[in-house]
């Protein structure tokens, strides 16, 4: 399949089956995550892999609304940048949420990226509420977390007709 053919076929879903996602294929995830290019090269990006059923079901808590389905997931990848590190954490994990979801796309996985940053849960900031859950350090930020799993309700591909070819501007 070529770029844009996945590009086009890559759409998020909410709904998951119960089935385990094979470490072969959880692996290509994490490599394509690794591979993702940062600001200088410094790779500030860290991917917490979350399997517990109790502990999905906990992140799936941890904004107002978005995140429920978290729950549902076979795994999350929680993407946390060192913002000691680097100050792009936010560009540096949204590349980074990007390339795994594409994967995830590629190898027929369910996937749905559920923002932390700029969200919350009855007024507390969304990402303190991860980073309790998870028990890492304050100076990490987490952008958000990817929801895996296997799924029969992934929507039909996008095609031509669903690009906005208005918002493309040539200066001449």
């Amino acid at each position: 399949m070529s770029l844009i053919d996945l590009m086009f076929k890559r759409r998020s879903t909410r709904k998951f089956r119960d089935e385990d996602i094979s470490k072969q294929d959880l692996d290509l995830i994490l490599h394509s995550a690794l591979l993702a290019p940062t600001s200088m090269n410094r790779k500030p990006c860290n991917f917490m892999v979350v399997e517990r059923k109790e502990t999905l079901k906990e992140l799936s808590e941890c904004k107002d609304m978005g995140a429920g389905l978290i729950a549902g997931a076979n795994k999350a990848i929680v993407v946390i940048a060192d913002s000691m590190i680097a100050d792009t954490w936010i560009e540096d994990s949204s590349i980074a949420l990007t390339y795994m979801h594409l994967m995830a796309t590629e190898l027929d996985i369910g996937s749905c990226w559920v923002q932390t940053h700029l969200r919350s849960k009855n007024g507390k900031d969304s990402e303190e509420v991860v980073r309790d859950i998870l028990k890492i350090d304050s100076y990490y930020r987490i952008v958000g977390m990817l929801a895996l799993g296997y799924s029969d309700d992934i929507p039909q591909a996008h095609d031509e007709s669903d690009l906005d070819k208005s918002k493309i501007h040539f200066l001449i």
